[in-house]
C-alpha cells in the first residue's frame, strides 16, 4: 500500500483495489516478502535522511511525520525489491502493486514519494549474480526527478539507465510513441538484464494530473514494453505508479481498469 488505509495520497487506496481486482480473476500468485531495512534504503539515500524520516524529524513524502506512514514505505519498497529479485531469478514478468518512488531524492522528498524504491530495487539486484545493467523505464506522466538526482549523485549512470517520459512532456501521442520507440530500442541494444517499469495510469488524457493517451494508446504502450520480454527475454518488474481519475461517485474504477489492462497484457501479450 502507498500508506495506511488510503492515507494522504490521492491514489492511496489504489494498490488494495487493484490487487483485489486481479485476485478475483485468479490472475496473480502472491509471494511473501520482507520489508526494506535501513541498510536497503541506504542503497539510495543517506542514513541521516533515513533516520530522520523514521524518527519523525523530517516530513515524509506525504507531508507529515506520521510513524505509520513512514513504516508503510518499508513495505512498498520491500515489495518492489522482491518483484525485481523474482523477475531476475525466474527470467519472468513480475509486478509489485505499489507506487510512491520516483520523486524521492538522495536526502529529500515530495509528491507522495518518501524513498526511491526504483533505485533500491535496481541496486539490490546489481549486488547479486547475473545482473550488470538495469533499465528504469518510467512511464508515469511526471518526471522521475528524484531518480535522476540519485543516479547522478551516486555515479550510477553506467549500470542504471534511466528513461522517464515525464522529462519530455510530449505534445501529442505521436511524439510520445516516438520517445517510447527510441527508448525501447536503446534498452534492447544495451545489454540490459532487468527492466523496472513504472506503468503509470496518469498518462491517460482524462487524468487530472496527466496525460494525453487514451485507453487504446495506453494498451499499446504496455504491449510495446512487454514485447521486450517476449522478443528479447529481458525480465521485467513493473509497478503501478500514478493514476488519479475518479468517477462521479468517488470510486477509482477507471484507474483500476487501466491497471487491469496492463496486467492482462503482461500475462497474455495483448488485451483480451
Amino acid at each position: 500500500m502507498s500508506c495506511p488505509s488510503g492515507g494522504y495520497s490521492p491514489s492511496g487506496e489504489k494498490p488494495d483495489a487493484v490487487l483485489a481486482d486481479w485476485s478475483q480473476r485468479n490472475w496473480v500468485e502472491i509471494e511473501d516478502f520482507a520489508p526494506a531495512t535501513d541498510e536497503d534504503l541506504a542503497l539510495a539515500h543517506c542514513m541521516d535522511y533515513i533516520q530522520c524520516i523514521f524518527d519523525g524529524m523530517t516530513a515524509n513524502g506525504h507531508g507529515n511525520c506520521d510513524p505509520d506512514v513512514a513504516e508503510s514505505t518499508r513495505w512498498t519498497v520491500g515489495s518492489f525489491m522482491a518483484a525485481a529479485r523474482i523477475a531476475v531469478q525466474d527470467r519472468a514478468i513480475t509486478c509489485s502493486p505499489s507506487s510512491g518512488f520516483h520523486h524521492a531524492g538522495y536526502d529529500n522528498n515530495h509528491g507522495f514519494c518518501t524513498f526511491n524504491g526504483l533505485i533500491v530495487a535496481a541496486r539490490s539486484v546489481l549486488d547479486g549474480p547475473n545482473v550488470n545493467r538495469v533499465a528504469i523505464l518510467d512511464c508515469d506522466w511526471h518526471a522521475g526527478d528524484g531518480t535522476r538526482e540519485i543516479i547522478d549523485r551516486l555515479g550510477l549512470s553506467d549500470e542504471v539507465l534511466h528513461y522517464s517520459s515525464g522529462f519530455q512532456w510530449p505534445g501529442s501521442a505521436q511524439q510520445y510513441f516516438s520517445w517510447l520507440r527510441e527508448s525501447l530500442g536503446q534498452i534492447a541494444e544495451k545489454g540490459i538484464d532487468l527492466i523496472l517499469y513504472q506503468a503509470g495510469a496518469d498518462a491517460h488524457k482524462d487524468d487530472p494530473l496527466g496525460g494525453l493517451l487514451d485507453n487504446d494508446e495506453l494498451a499499446e504502450r504496455d504491449r510495446m514494453v512487454f514485447e521486450l520480454y517476449r522478443h528479447h527475454q529481458i525480465p521485467i518488474a513493473w509497478n503501478l505508479a500514478g493514476g488519479y481519475q475518479r468517477d462521479e461517485d468517488g470510486t477509482i474504477e477507471k484507474v483500476v481498469a487501466i491497471h487491469r489492462t496492463t496486467m492482462d497484457i503482461a500475462r497474455n501479450g495483448n488485451h483480451q
